[in-house]
């Protein structure tokens, strides 16, 4: 009975944390489809609109160290309940902005609660995770990632047309301060915090070492390119080369996404169980390398079923690098420096998410548009083939 009790209050904290990762990620979707418009309202233009989205990815890229080291010295709690309602400040800042440059910082602020909830529920999600099960928890929980993001950018189409383009920053801030005060009550403190400075000093040298090491050097590699792949291919040339190649408008580019988000749910369940019976390395590299055929596919497509097959393969790679990296890295850090070390790969594949679109927009710009995909292609399926040579050759060293 005590060891079924366990299991109980185990997956009832899972599913919680899932609860509040859905309700901050739907709130996020909910912004989508109308920052655009309201940052343009400013009479801004194409680059300035841009940067709303910028901003928000560069504070997560500065702040993912930082809310790694608060959840080590201070527990997790804080940052799943601080994230949230810096999150909702950033919002309601956001929705009352008077000019562009307000905007921006309002954006910052909101990116700033995301990196420090995002980080705290992959921390605490490795924290509750049985070390065999990793791979499924982290499945579990961007499952309710992707429904939030799914589902949002309706609801925030539908609130912008009933009242204005504000409303959704308003209502995404409501959203937080319910998150937050959901974790208030629900998620109770699963780390133990660490005040001694001479533990801080070893801990720092331990860091160092391990950041330094060829295996977290490789997943770091990995997740960057993903990330790149996301950002600056999905994100960036793939609405341009719709638009350019086969004239489509946001109707059926839409409808691609769509399809292709829907995709990423049923992809991670069974990377899920690759993860766990057939090995991270193994996934890794499948995800790389179709990844990188996704990329070359687009690269040369000039009908409609070319253009979508290469989407699919794209999403089929991307869709299904959630959980291996995420349960690697937790093997790689010992407990008490779980925080930063997921800090450290957050930085990693924000790094990407910031990079990845102007770089590969540069070289749209100044070569080509194939030259741009295929560029993305190869550093993301090499990412997957040096991960496999380096954790083969580490594995061998081990005595």
């Amino acid at each position: 009975m005590s060891v079924l009790r366990a299991k109980f209050q185990e997956l009832e904290k899972l599913l919680i944390l899932c609860f509040a990762t859905f309700l901050v990620m739907a709130g996020q979707g909910v912004v989508g489809p109308v920052l655009p418009l309201y940052a343009r309202n400013f009479g801004v233009s194409a680059t300035m609109v841009g940067l709303t989205l910028t901003v928000f990815a560069l504070a997560r890229l500065i702040l993912n160290i930082p809310a790694g080291l608060i959840a080590d010295r201070f527990g997790r709690r804080i940052l799943l309940i601080g994230g949230p309602i810096l999150t909702s400040i950033g919002m309601f800042g956001s929705g009352f902005a008077g000019d562009i440059w307000s905007l921006l910082v309002w954006r910052f602020v909101a990116g700033a609660g995301s990196a420090f909830f995002m980080s705290g529920a992959l921390i605490y999600l490795i924290d509750i995770a049985p070390p065999d099960r990793r791979a499924r928890y982290a499945a579990t929980n961007q499952w309710a990632l992707s429904v939030g993001v799914a589902l949002g950018p309706g609801i925030g189409g539908l609130v912008a047309e009933r009242w204005g383009l504000a409303a959704p920053f308003h209502l995404v801030g409501v959203i937080a301060l319910f998150a937050a005060v959901y974790a208030v009550f629900r998620l109770p403190e699963t780390g133990r915090s660490s005040t001694h400075e001479r533990e801080g000093e070893s801990q720092a040298h331990e860091a160092i070492r391990i950041a330094r090491s060829g295996p977290f050097l490789a997943i770091a590699f990995v997740t960057g390119t993903i990330f790149m792949t996301r950002a600056g291919t999905r994100a960036t040339l793939v609405p341009l080369h719709a638009d350019e190649t086969l004239a489509w408008g946001p109707g059926e580019l839409g409808l691609v996404f769509t399809v292709t988000g829907v995709m990423t749910l049923f992809t991670l369940w069974p990377a899920t169980w690759a993860t766990e019976n057939i090995g991270r390395a193994s996934v890794i590299l499948f995800s790389g390398m179709a990844a990188a055929l996704g990329t070359f596919v687009l690269a040369s497509s000039s009908t409609p079923m070319w253009f979508v097959l290469g989407n699919v393969i794209l999403t089929l790679g991307t869709g299904t690098a959630g959980p291996a990296p995420a349960a690697f890295v937790a093997d790689l850090f010992p407990e008490r420096m779980r925080g930063l070390g997921i800090g450290l790969y957050r930085s990693a594949g924000d790094v990407g998410f910031v990079l990845g679109p102007p770089a590969l927009g540069w070289l749209s710009d100044n070569a080509s548009m194939s030259v741009a995909f295929r560029t993305a292609g190869c550093l993301v399926g090499a990412a997957g083939v040096c991960f496999v040579l380096v954790t083969r050759r580490s594995e061998r060293h081990v005595p």
